[in-house]
């Protein structure tokens, strides 16, 4: 941090220049004052125009979290208990082509720093991110998080369509962007109508996923795998620590 010390003049104050008007009678007698006294002093020139501000730095933190944070999305039962569990606070690029801050990922706590890492890939490569928040603030409800089209990590829920635990029970996927990376059925049925134009992955709409691009080479470098590359039925939001 730069610090900005205010510096005064020894002239001003302190008799430098002999104004003092206790200083005694050697000053000199006041003279009149030139001609040139009046002439306006000449105006300094024009402030160059600002440079555009640099867009903000990657920030995160680490945090714990408790039952109480988790209202709606932990439950007694749950494969893995609130401690063993994370909130990234961090800063991410936006649809508005603009950096911002409070963005909330709940993980498990193994997973943390390395999802800030690939996290920190997407904000230095200007991926765009809709929303970031826990999917509590839609009280648990996976339909609606992706109605508002939130990027979003835990919630102890079932896997779609099975009774086995999602790998978002266990903080260890992340659903990015999931409208305009939706789920897609085999049959190629997209459940959220804004969503639907979307089935057509040759979009190259801001914050659409595709094969081997640099938003899968992220999750890549952790070993994370992506659902778009599932036969069949295909979950193009969907990032885990399983591939599943």
């Amino acid at each position: 941090m730069t610090a900005f010390v205010s510096v005064t003049s020894a002239a001003a104050g302190c008799g430098g220049d002999g104004s003092d008007s206790k200083g005694g009678s050697s000053a000199s007698p006041p003279t009149a004052a030139s001609p040139s006294a009046s002439t306006p002093a000449p105006q300094s020139p024009s402030p160059s125009p600002s440079k555009s501000a640099e867009p903000e730095r990657f920030q995160s933190a680490v945090k714990k979290v408790s039952a109480d944070d988790l209202p709606h999305s932990w439950h007694k039962g749950c494969p893995v208990s609130p401690s063993g569990l994370r909130m990234i606070e961090m800063t991410y690029w936006g649809m508005d082509h603009k950096p911002h801050a409070g963005g909330k990922l709940v993980v498990n706590a193994e997973a943390a720093d390395k999802l800030v890492g690939v996290f920190h890939k997407l904000f230095e490569e200007r991926y765009p991110i809709h929303r970031m928040e826990p999917v509590d603030v839609f009280k648990g409800s996976d339909f609606d998080s992706i109605e508002a089209d939130n990027t979003s990590a835990f919630n102890c829920r079932n896997a779609t369509g099975s009774s086995n635990w999602s790998q978002h029970a266990y903080g260890l996927a992340v659903d990015l962007n999931p409208c305009e990376n939706p789920y897609v059925t085999a049959s190629g049925h997209v459940e959220h109508k804004d969503c639907v134009k979307f089935a057509d992955r040759s979009r190259k709409d801001p914050g659409v996923i595709h094969k081997g691009d640099k938003t899968v080479r992220a999750f890549a470098s952790i070993d994370w795998g992506w659902g778009g590359s599932w036969d069949g039925t295909r979950d193009y939001q969907h990032f885990s620590s399983s591939g599943r």
